[in-house]
């Protein structure tokens, strides 16, 4: 055998032990555990035979406590780029079975450089994080790992689209990665999130609390929000990502690709004319319009379990992707609150971002009163979707249902913070408040001066009728312009799509500024 034969072998035989990571043994484990590898993870997210590999070979440079001895192909983490329907992406997957997917500098360096490359190249960048934390016995080294990474998700920010995968562990300061991109999915009962583990937090706090109570999928996408996702499987974690990318441009100089649309453009959808119930205090469901507006009633709903007053979704409008921002009159009444509000505003920033046209649907009755809400701050926490509205210059189109009075009828994409093209339904009411509230308000002494209950009564019923007349249509903002057309609810789906196509050659841009202050 010749010596360029064994050179030859020698590479093969290395790259078949690269693709065992920490070893037979530790890939039983890991799938004892429920859990895929980082390679298996990688092929269901590619198309078939499309993955190309990154620093296959590179080792730690640790020579501390023992760790010469203990050198592995890859070092813990599995990069390269590969695609996605057809369309580019880069991807980096930590691999547990190698000292527990621990950070070190070569391993970050990896992560760094597939990340510059998705910058170059104008490609999203996936992260599939399973991973023990830094690597302890690199000390600074591991830190500084992490700080390499998080400035490169920061420039990355806006640029091109970020997704992060939680399948395993995910502590310390580990979490920041994904927390500074734009989607994480965390799989339940085997992935977790948290700054402070559960054997700290009982030291410092006398709490008892398990992994999945502090930082658990259901906790993350139900109660902190800072997951958007929580999936059941790894594959349906994996299915979800390659869905939510086909919603999403390459990057922020592309528009998102267009889908084919069977559904038709002028299709009327009767139900709407009826869905809004007489009782103005009657909840309905505004999922069942989004269903019947988009393309063939199927959406992506983000953050679904969180803030549950307000629905962000991705769907289509004659195959244009587009961001759905709605109201939800079945919980809360759709009032904004702290947590709609933090929650509606990112995903405002997410599709202004990348070029995705934002749709609003709104019946809203205000912010939500009380202490609790204005000691957490529902001033600033509002202002960031208010923010977000006014900075966003994509195209916007907004339809008023029912309800929109007060500061949340500004807030939820006006004319007056530069909605494009601004529907309302005909049972539409834009007004500074309530017609009871109004009433107390514009008549507060003639009501303190009745005696007779029945007579105040009869008072009240007619100043509110009168007020009603008034505000409870959608005219009055019509003749000022502030509503371009009050139409028929059926003809929603056909308008907006007439609107998008007439917005596709918007041109805005903001006053050039270094950054924008956003109420943080």
């Amino acid at each position: 055998m010749s010596e360029i034969q064994n050179k030859i072998n020698k590479l093969i035989e290395n790259r078949e032990t690269a693709r065992l990571g920490g070893g037979e043994k530790a890939i039983e484990k890991q799938h004892e555990k429920g859990k895929f590898t980082a390679r298996e993870r990688i092929e269901m997210l590619l198309d078939e035979g499309s993955f190309e590999e990154f620093d296959m070979f590179v080792t730690h440079r640790c020579y501390d406590f023992g760790m010469e001895k203990k050198h592995t192909f890859g070092d813990g983490v599995v990069t390269g780029y590969g695609t996605i329907d057809g369309r580019l992406v880069y991807v980096f997957a930590q691999d547990f079975t190698v000292t527990a997917g621990s950070l070190s500098l070569a391993l970050a360096d990896k992560i760094c450089k597939v990340m510059d490359m998705a910058m170059r190249n104008g490609a999203p960048c996936i992260g599939l994080n399973d991973s023990g934390g830094a690597r302890i016995q690199e000390g600074v080294n591991a830190l500084a790992g992490y700080a390499n990474i998080f400035q490169r998700n920061v420039m990355a920010s806006g640029v091109i689209p970020q997704i992060s995968a939680i399948f395993g562990p995910c502590a310390g300061g580990a979490v920041y990665s994904p927390a500074l991109t734009d989607f994480i999915i965390m799989k339940k009962n085997t992935s977790n999130m948290f700054l402070t583990g559960p054997k700290v937090v009982k030291t410092v706090t006398g709490e008892d609390v398990t992994q999945e109570q502090l930082g658990g999928a259901t906790v993350h996408a139900s109660k902190s929000g800072v997951a958007q996702f929580a999936v059941d499987t790894e594959e349906e974690g994996i299915a979800l990502i390659r869905k939510l990318i086909s919603y999403m441009p390459q990057n922020n100089m592309e528009d998102a690709p267009l889908a084919v649309c069977t559904d038709s453009i002028a299709r009327l959808e009767d139900s709407l004319n009826e869905i809004i119930p007489e009782n103005p205090n009657q909840a309905y469901d505004m999922y069942e319009v989004i269903k019947a507006i988009v393309d063939n009633g199927d959406y992506l709903e983000s953050s679904a379990a969180y803030a549950k007053n307000i629905i962000t979704c991705f769907a289509r409008f004659n195959g244009q992707s587009v961001g759905i921002i709605a109201n939800q009159p079945k919980f809360m009444a759709g009032v904004l609150d702290i947590n709609a509000s933090r929650k509606a505003a990112r995903f405002v920033r997410f599709c202004d971002a990348f070029n995705i046209p934002i749709v609003t649907l709104v019946d809203v009755p205000g912010f939500l009163p009380g202490t609790t809400q204005e000691y957490g701050g529902v001033i600033t926490h509002g202002a960031k979707l208010l923010f977000a509205y006014c900075e966003a210059t994509v195209p916007k189109v907004t339809v008023t249902l029912r309800k929109a009075y007060g500061g949340a009828y500004i807030v939820m994409s006006s004319k007056h913070i530069r909605g494009d093209i601004n529907y309302a339904w005909p049972m539409a009411e834009i007004a500074v408040m309530g017609a009871s509230g109004a009433v107390e308000v514009l008549h507060a002494k003639a009501l303190a001066s009745f005696t007779d209950p029945e007579e105040k009564a009869k008072f009240i019923a007619e100043k509110e009728q009168e007020y009603k007349d008034l505000f409870s249509n959608p005219y009055n903002a019509a003749r000022y312009g502030y509503i371009d057309d009050v139409i028929e609810p059926r003809n929603t789906r056909f308008r907006i799509i007439r609107a998008l196509q007439s917005l596709a050659t918007k041109r805005l841009q903001n006053p050039a500024k270094k950054h924008s202050n956003i109420p943080l």
